[in-house]
């Protein structure tokens, strides 16, 4: 890769770059609206596989129109997601989710596995439009706009395979040789990785274990309902106070469904992308260490003059300017997922938290309820046996 692909890609023509400066200024001023929605599958001979259909609204100069409707599927995503990584390296890309089904969801390409599938992906994209240097990135562009056959041309555009297989044995060279003086700020950011990606691991799996143990006491109170209609018809003293009991339980199984479909919605996909983060992110601080590393080596080699000195001075001069380029790319947007981070997590529980408050008051009142109609009851017979 040139220089230019460890900075932050600005947009050429006057009208991009003023979009630029006014969405950084104004974050509010959204000019890019992306859904995803719409899932087909496809049967082939060879594969089965599920496209998307992504709608595209903008009023940006550089695209030719101001709306676009194209379908994809998942390894097109995959390709997305390569193509920002080749360009933007020390930046914090947006996690996909997994190509294969996760512990405990049911058979591939059922209709849950497919919705949740396709929030992820218009989340995925959305993040991307939200984030001040991606939103530019020309491949992003491409998958935006360009028709199924134009995207599998601009593909066959990318680096040979012997370029590609270049990049990656100088990675693997400059990570087996490791980084032998990583700066402070990036011992400090590693550190917080490796601890958040603990947490947020187990948080993960105790979100999950909660949510089935909600599902299983669901399924259980389900079974209740209809023993207290079957033993109303047997006890004629009792044939209304256990129905009543009855009723109570059915609302509280409304209740339980709708606490666990906030559950399942609104907090477990939460955590789990930053599962996804926490992996990204280790990611990003390797190849942060490879161009550093890579930076060392020639270093190294002038210090022993191990090959022409001045070939070396003009490397070491490029390597540096790329080091100096990704640390910042790494930095700003350090910042900027951190506090998208603690506001998404903190809105999560936060909103996790009234749901249960209300779910509880809920039910709380629908049995408070039937004990003040049983306690009028119960005083309405005492006061007729009176004499």
């Amino acid at each position: 890769m040139d220089m230019n692909s460890f900075s932050p890609m600005m947009p050429t023509s006057p009208l991009s770059m003023i979009n630029q400066i006014k969405f950084e200024d104004d974050p509010d001023l959204k000019d890019l609206f992306i859904t995803v929605d719409e899932p087909e599958s496809h049967v082939t001979t060879i594969e089965t596989f599920i496209t998307y259909r992504i709608i595209t609204k903008t009023s940006r100069g550089e695209f030719d129109s101001s709306e676009f409707e194209v379908r994809r599927r998942y390894q097109d995503f995959l390709w997305l997601k390569g193509k920002l990584e080749e360009a933007h390296p020390t930046l914090i890309i947006p996690p996909l989710p997994e190509k294969f089904i996760v512990k405990g969801m049911v058979e591939r390409f059922n209709d849950d596995f497919i919705e949740t599938r396709r929030k992820a992906l218009h989340k995925f994209l959305n993040r991307i439009a939200d984030h001040p240097t991606l939103t530019f990135n020309e491949d992003f562009k491409v998958f935006l706009t360009a028709q199924a056959w134009e995207l599998s041309s601009h593909k066959k555009q990318g680096p040979g395979l012997l370029s590609r297989m270049g990049q990656t044995v100088r990675a693997v060279a400059s990570s087996m040789r490791g980084v032998k003086n990583r700066p402070e700020e990036f011992m400090e950011m590693n550190n917080f990785i490796e601890i958040f990606s603990q947490k947020i691991n187990l948080i993960d799996k105790i979100s999950q274990r909660i949510y089935k143990e909600e599902r299983e006491y669901l399924d259980e109170m389900k079974e209740y309902g209809p023993i207290y209609i079957l033993w109303s018809a047997s006890e004629e003293d009792l044939v209304d106070t256990l129905k009543d009991v009855a009723s109570c339980i059915d609302k509280c199984c409304k209740a339980t469904e709708k606490r666990i479909s906030g559950l399942s919605e609104a907090l477990l996909p939460v955590v789990h992308e930053y599962v996804l983060y926490s992996e990204m992110l280790m990611g990003v601080m390797k190849r942060r260490d490879q161009i550093q590393a890579e930076l060392d080596s020639k270093v190294e080699a002038l210090t022993y003059k191990k090959a022409d000195t001045d070939l070396l001075t003009e490397e070491i001069g490029k390597l540096e300017d790329k080091v100096e380029c990704a640390n910042n790319a790494l930095k700003a947007d350090w910042e900027r997922w951190k506090q998208n981070m603690q506001n998404d997590i903190k809105s999560a529980f936060t909103d996790m938290a009234e749901e249960n408050i209300h779910y509880y008051e809920q039910c709380l009142a629908t049995w408070e309820s039937l004990l003040m109609s049983q306690t009028d009851l119960h005083l309405e017979e005492a006061s007729e046996e009176k004499p």
